[in-house]
């Protein structure tokens, strides 16, 4: 999708006043004008003229145009060669699943979008299997330094493995794993890419609630439709043919047909533990629509004045889910206000204050809003595989995804607490004002591997990924806890996250002031920061380098 300045201008145009005079409700407390700013922001690309922001449509085209506007007036550069954008070539796969049948042992016949979401990354018309024997897998983890195997002495080629979400530690009676804060064993991506490696035909996992984190819901929600993947000269035929979820509900009847009833996930961490073939088989056909294009990273520097060719990198992600399936009210608009129109408008409003300083930093100040975060952090992962700037000279990467709207808070979280250097700033400008920071506050749910930063700490970069806290200043720690639960079960990846006058865009100032001090402190450092000891990033980094 090319862009040109002639659409940059005319979406400014489009949006100027969008968000009208919606600031009043914020009162003095935090930086009121950081708050408005993000508020504004939020008004605008929440707004259901950007139809809820999906890569490859108008929404992504007038998105994408109105962030780089905003670069622009502020004085950012243009971040890749004279463009504000950098191209993430992808493939969209549209697939429409046919039943899925079950015959053997037992027989059932379970709906698409009722008991079951399945889909392929194979770019092919028709992908189907037929009659491929059904076995079960436990958590479908092979992690050695776990001394943990679920496809020890399996071969399932032409097979089907049905594995459990999460990993064998979430709520373990003894110590496995690293007990109830998911590793990237428990991660959906990690059970595709393992069945992929051990030949499966087809991945099929069980959700759960508690240990998914999420409802079932929001798999229907999330993982139907059109999806999105970086493009690869294999066109995917790596993958395994199917790659899906099944309902709880479902699974029970399918898994008691072999003998496994009670609580599945105690059976599959049993150390006696042997994959279960369970004398059925399924069939099923999906069928795809492919379309080939290119969607959008957003990227603008601030250069250093003296350190230009080092960078400290804030992102955050601008897309969100489309047009899909309405809700009780008929809305079928997934604005994504809180994800992650805040983060867009947070890193907007940095931006800002960078540009609003009388001395210029002394690294480059880099902000990217990437795509396809909910595709699978696609835009991230294309970055940081094909960086503008030189990783080893990426001093640090601040991320911003779904600040909370209830208001000022006195902790903040980072995800992943206790990775890197990055927490000590933090805490140091946090206790300066008496607030807390905490790790994650729900370990199980593996939000170290849902968000950008982690494509970067993958590569070595330190990554921050900071969150206003549940302690209310006004209303107390369980009004907070109430409303990031509110949130989670009622807005979370659903048409009703939209805009809102009465959001409350405090907290979130605050977590933008605080990632600004954070970029102000290291732009004018010489040092960098580091991966903490026992960190699994650490020997990237220390390679990278040169240490």
């Amino acid at each position: 999708m090319k862009i040109n300045a002639i659409a940059i201008v005319s979406a400014a145009a489009l949006f100027a006043g969008c968000a009208g005079n919606n600031d009043q409700s914020q009162t003095a407390g935090t930086d009121t004008g950081l708050a408005a700013d993000i508020k504004h922001h939020i008004a605008v690309l929440a707004n259901g003229s950007l139809l809820g922001r999906k890569p490859f449509s108008v929404g992504e085209k007038k998105t994408i145009s109105y962030i780089a506007s905003e670069y622009k007036k502020l004085g950012l550069e243009p971040g890749n060669n004279g463009s504000y954008f950098q191209e993430v070539p992808m493939v969209e796969i549209a697939s429409t699943a046919d039943d899925f049948k079950v015959n053997g042992k037992t027989t059932l016949d379970l709906k698409p979008g009722v008991d079951f979401v399945a889909s392929t990354r194979r770019e092919q018309d028709t992908i189907s299997l037929k009659n491929s024997p059904l076995v079960f897998a436990g958590f479908g983890v092979v992690a050695p330094e776990f001394n943990w195997n679920d496809y020890k002495g399996l071969d399932v080629k032409g097979k089907t493995v049905i594995v459990l979400v999460n990993d064998p530690g979430f709520k373990a009676p003894e110590k496995l794993f690293k007990g109830d804060t998911m590793s990237y064993y428990g991660r959906w991506t990690y059970k595709y890419e393992e069945a992929a490696r051990q030949g499966a035909a087809g991945v099929i996992i069980v959700h759960q609630t508690e240990p998914a984190s999420y409802g079932w819901q929001v798999i229907q929600n999330s993982f139907t439709g059109s999806k999105l993947y970086l493009q690869q000269a294999d066109k995917h035929m790596n993958r395994c043919k199917i790659e899906g979820w099944i309902s709880e509900q479902a699974a029970t009847k399918l898994l008691a047909s072999a003998g496994i009833t009670g609580n599945i996930r105690d059976y599959a961490r049993r150390k006696d533990f042997k994959a279960v073939q369970l004398g059925s088989s399924v069939s099923l056909s999906v069928k795809n629509t492919l379309k080939y294009s290119k969607s959008n990273n957003v990227i603008g520097i601030f250069k250093g004045s003296e350190r230009p060719d080092e960078t400290i990198l804030y992102t955050a992600h601008w897309d969100h889910f489309g047009i899909g399936k309405p809700d009780a009210k008929g809305d079928s608009i997934y604005n994504g206000a809180v994800d992650n129109a805040s983060g867009v408008a947070a890193i907007l409003a940095v931006a800002k204050k960078f540009a609003q300083q009388k001395d210029k930093p002394k690294r480059s100040i880099v902000f990217l809003a990437v795509t396809a975060e909910e595709q699978g952090l696609l835009g991230s992962e294309y970055y940081a595989t094909h960086p503008i700037y030189p990783l080893n000279k990426t001093v640090a990467n601040l991320n911003i995804d779904a600040l909370s709207d209830f208001g000022e808070t006195s902790n903040f979280s980072i995800t992943g607490k206790g990775q890197n250097d990055l927490d000590d700033y933090v805490i140091k400008f946090t206790k300066a004002k008496g607030w807390d920071v905490i790790g994650d506050e729900n370990p199980g749910s593996g939000s170290y591997y849902r968000s950008d930063h982690f494509n970067f700490a993958k590569v070595g970069v330190p990554a921050l990924d900071l969150h206003n806290g549940a302690k209310s200043i006004q209303r107390g720690e369980e009004f907070g806890k109430e409303k990031l639960k509110e949130y989670n079960d009622q807005r979370y990846h659903q048409p009703s996250d939209e805009y809102s006058d009465a959001m409350d865009t405090r907290g979130m100032a605050q977590t933008a002031d605080l990632m600004y001090k954070l970029g102000v402190q290291l732009s004018g450092e010489t040092t960098f920061p580091g991966w903490k000891k026992g960190s699994e990033f650490k020997a990237v980094r220390d390679k990278m380098i040169g240490k």
